[in-house]
């Protein structure tokens, strides 16, 4: 079985050969270790490794981890789809949402923030393909989105996060994160001070670095097989 070290190692090679490709700076881009079903000694060996940031997907199995690991230096992002009754637990425990597709949670985030963490990093969630199965907001709602979140005291508004339709053409991945970027060109045409494009997981790194992510998001290959749930 690889080690940690080894699966680190090459993801980053994966990283560093697309911005190559692209013509970018590898320092550039993050990575954010999806650690959803994963135990906290596999969270605490990257960690060990220089790995810092890490991406849960459940609030309940989120808790429980970063109690168990509360001594730990860890930037918490979520990423998985926000219920109402969850933002409490995420305005309070978390560094960033990546997740955010309406109004009523960007507020609710705002108002449960305690102001002694400062302002809670969020990014909004742009169903870019329009799937009906998805979260995400369509592109035409991100400037009210955008315009609210900037405003809000308890938030900083960071970007854009998107997850596209499964292509198995990369070229059709590379359009849904050029539209993604496009989107995002857009709000900083408007004034928003935005510096992160959250897309590209570990089969569709190289056409987001393309187009410009500066965050990807990688799981199993970087953790090996998922703990059984």
């Amino acid at each position: 079985m690889e080690s940690a070290s080894g699966r680190l190692s090459a993801v980053r090679k994966t990283i560093a050969a697309a911005c190559a490709a692209a013509g970018r700076d590898p320092a550039e881009v993050r990575l954010l270790a999806v650690s959803k079903r994963h135990a906290a000694d596999r969270i605490l060996g990257l960690l060990s490794l220089g790995q810092q940031a890490f991406g849960e997907n459940y609030v309940s199995e989120a808790l429980g981890k970063q109690a168990e690991m509360a001594d730990a230096d860890i930037e918490w992002h979520f990423i998985g789809p926000v219920q109402s009754n969850k933002t409490r637990d995420l305005a309070r425990a978390f560094h960033w949402v990546q997740s955010i597709d309406r109004e009523k949670i960007l507020r609710r985030l705002s108002d449960q923030r305690p102001a002694s963490l400062g302002p809670l990093n969020v990014c909004l969630q742009v169903n870019i393909d329009e799937e009906a199965q998805k979260s995400g907001a369509a592109p035409p709602e991100l400037p009210a989105l955008a315009a609210l979140a900037a405003s809000l005291p308890g938030l900083r508004l960071r970007g854009l996060m998107c997850i596209p339709r499964a292509w198995d053409d990369p070229e059709k991945s590379r359009q849904a994160f050029a539209r993604t970027r496009h989107c995002f060109e857009l709000l900083r045409a408007e004034g928003h001070d935005i510096d992160t494009l959250s897309m590209g997981m570990s089969g569709d790194i190289a056409p987001a670095i393309a187009e410009g992510s500066t965050m990807v998001r990688v799981g199993t290959a970087l953790f090996g097989p998922r703990d059984p749930s």
